[in-house]
């Protein structure tokens, strides 16, 4: 989000982010790009508190949970950031639309109240947004909840259009295997957020026709205006090319103080013989399960270098983890958080062991690197199965544990016959991404003018536990 606020910013429009007084702290701890954002002449943070004590924990799969907060505690202060009761203090116009994450149920809420127009944002990639909207027709038709009588995960699913003859009961939102019933408030909340994404304006997407073109299509079938902006980190990256008047930089964001120490220890590494693995910002695991993967990748013979966060694993993880940097220092590294996209480009990287996460995904993509999808909740499941079956960039590790297992789909990515396919197509595939954002750029030097038509608007993104928004001069994307 911070991407599209930026590139947006630099096209000459007003942007204020709002953060939840909680995650902006931590941004601030971990992120300098914050500062050089704010530094910015028409760019600027705002905070909101999100209800909770300051000691709460806020864990993330209880997001529900700090979704209900939002919306009961914390609505009277969005409200006075769309619509002050004092002039504001900066001088800027008044908000005249909002552009929402389509799972944040206060931004569409309270701008809908206040009669302000809704453009909203998905941060999933457009295959798992269709299976998110389609739910309610699975609901309805009898597929979810799952016969509790029955196992069978491997069964494909029946009226998920584009998606029949591939997509499986254990591919689903994973949200979707645990309900017990139509009831269930997981579902509930899906059902209602699909309700308020139809009633928008228009539907941002971080993606590119190129990867997504017949999901884009049938979603396009329920919600007409859809813009596919993808990859967002590519655009930001060539955005300089496109006639910018002020440098774009590069803003990597993060709750967790990057390690750039891993990049010099790739330099060291031969080409394509290292193994990337991180698990992203939430994915939590047993001590079981990380040395089950440890074990798998030292007994894969190849080199590594691995994101371990402090929370990774339930418990204390200090032993295990000095127990790991201990045993790994002959081809292995270890970090509390890695700089991805820099990793991810590295020629010494070869393989990204990734939850699947659509950033992580969509990274991986643009940059060409085949991955191994172990996928931990909600949209992972989608995108791992469309990574491995649809795409044919990597492989499904999906409901897999054991080192055999890591090691055996490690050498596959890694070596041979199979490992020169998946990095062919991965680079075919690399490469419609960047032809993507050539495409936008010519179109923007063609046209003098990414937007007409300006507007002011706040826009709401959920990132990890909590929530983000622009407020911003908006121009109807062309």
């Amino acid at each position: 989000m911070l991407k599209l606020a930026e590139l947006l910013s630099h096209a000459g429009l007003r942007v204020t982010f709002v953060n939840t007084d909680n995650i902006h702290r931590r941004f601030l701890a971990s992120s300098p790009a914050l500062q050089r954002l704010a530094g910015l002449p028409q760019f600027r943070f705002r905070t909101i508190p999100d209800g909770l004590p300051e000691d709460h924990p806020r864990p993330f799969l209880e997001f529900l949970d700090l979704d209900e907060s939002l919306r009961t505690r914390s609505r009277v202060h969005y409200r006075e950031l769309l619509v002050p009761t004092a002039p504001d203090p900066d001088g800027w116009p008044s908000v005249t639309c909002v552009v929402a994450d389509g799972m944040l149920r206060l931004a569409s809420e309270v701008a809908a109240d206040m009669e302000i127009p809704v453009i909203f944002v998905r941060t999933s990639g457009a295959c798992a947004v269709w299976a998110y909207l389609c739910i309610p027709d699975l609901i309805e038709g009898g597929v979810i909840p799952f016969p509790e009588e029955e196992d069978g995960l491997d069964e494909t699913i029946r009226g998920l259009p584009g998606m029949e003859g591939f997509l499986r009961r254990r591919d689903l939102p994973s949200f979707c295997r645990n309900a017990k019933s139509t009831s269930d408030r997981s579902l509930l909340f899906v059902t209602k957020a699909n309700s308020n994404v139809r009633r928008g304006r228009g539907l941002i997407l971080n993606t590119f026709e190129s990867l997504e073109g017949p999901v884009l299509s049938h979603i396009r079938s329920t919600i007409p205006n859809i813009y596919a902006l993808g990859p967002l980190h590519l655009l930001s990256r060539a955005f300089g090319d496109c006639g910018a008047d002020v440098p774009f930089f590069s803003n990597s964001v993060s709750l967790w103080q990057e390690d750039r120490s891993c990049l010099k220890w790739l330099g060291s590494q031969p080409q394509r013989s290292v193994v990337y693995i991180s698990f992203g910002s939430v994915t939590i695991m047993s001590r079981d399960e990380l040395m089950e993967f440890w074990h798998g990748l030292v007994d894969s013979g190849k080199r590594f270098l691995w994101v371990v966060r402090p929370d990774l694993v339930e418990g204390k993880i200090e032993e295990a983890i000095q127990e790991l940097e201990k045993e790994t220092r002959e081809r292995g590294c270890i970090v509390g958080w890695a700089p991805q996209e820099e990793v991810l480009a590295h020629p010494a990287v070869g393989c990204f062991l990734t939850h699947s996460g659509w950033n992580s995904t969509l990274e991986s993509v643009a940059a060409g690197v085949p991955m191994i999808c172990w996928p931990f909740f909600a949209d992972q499941q989608v995108n791992s199965r469309f990574v491995g079956e649809v795409w044919r960039i990597g492989l499904d590790m999906k409901d897999k544990r054991g080192r055999s297992v890591v090691e055996r789909m490690v050498r596959e990515v890694m070596e041979g016959e199979r490992a020169e396919e998946l990095r062919r197509s991965a680079g075919e595939m690399a490469e419609h991404a960047r032809r993507s954002v050539e495409e936008e750029c010519e179109e923007i030097l063609n046209s003098g003018s990414w937007f007409v038509d300006g507007q002011l608007l706040v826009v709401e993104s959920l990132v990890t536990n909590f929530i983000l928004g622009v407020n911003m001069v908006w121009r109807m994307v062309i």
